[in-house]
């Protein structure tokens, strides 16, 4: 397993499926958990572990309205850790709050953080990260940014 995926509610299974996606459109192992940094401490530390002993080397965490399951994360491991801020309902600021939690890290315990119900792109990122020391991923991004580059060319002209 290179990255694993963390949510604190089952809830918010349709917002960080997108990460899973990419993550399976690249190739790259991943473990996806459902466990909640304020109900349960114990049991985020222990599956932390757990994640570092079977490989993981980039987490995925989405959280919203407090947002504080990327930082807690990132206090448990030396791992890279990106958040994924949700748009926390029905009490949410439209998702700004968990925005602000996972940005305002405290020095020297950084979460990097992607848009507001962004899954996809935390999974690109973490797509991104392994390849720093993966050839063959390396190759695979450049190819699918080669194919983006791609797309736009034939689909610059519109016609209105």
């Amino acid at each position: 397993m290179k990255v694993a995926i963390f949510f604190g509610s089952a809830s918010d299974r349709d917002v960080m499926s997108p990460a899973a996606e990419v993550l399976r459109e690249f190739g790259v192992e991943f473990r996806a958990r459902v466990v909640s940094a304020h109900r349960a401490p114990a049991l985020l530390a222990e599956e932390v572990a757990l994640a570092e002993a079977a490989g993981a080397e980039v987490i995925i965490a989405g959280a919203g309205l407090a947002a504080h399951l990327p930082g807690v994360i990132a206090s448990l491991t030396a791992l890279p850790v990106i958040g994924v801020p949700l748009e926390g309902k029905p009490a949410g600021l439209g998702g700004m709050d968990a925005l602000f939690s996972i940005v305002q890290m405290p020095r020297q315990i950084p979460v990097a953080a992607v848009g507001i119900n962004n899954a996809a792109n935390a999974a690109y990122l973490a797509v991104e990260i392994l390849a720093l020391s993966d050839n063959h991923l390396k190759e695979k991004l450049r190819f699918f940014r080669a194919r983006l580059g791609a797309d736009a060319q034939e689909n610059r002209e519109v016609t209105l």
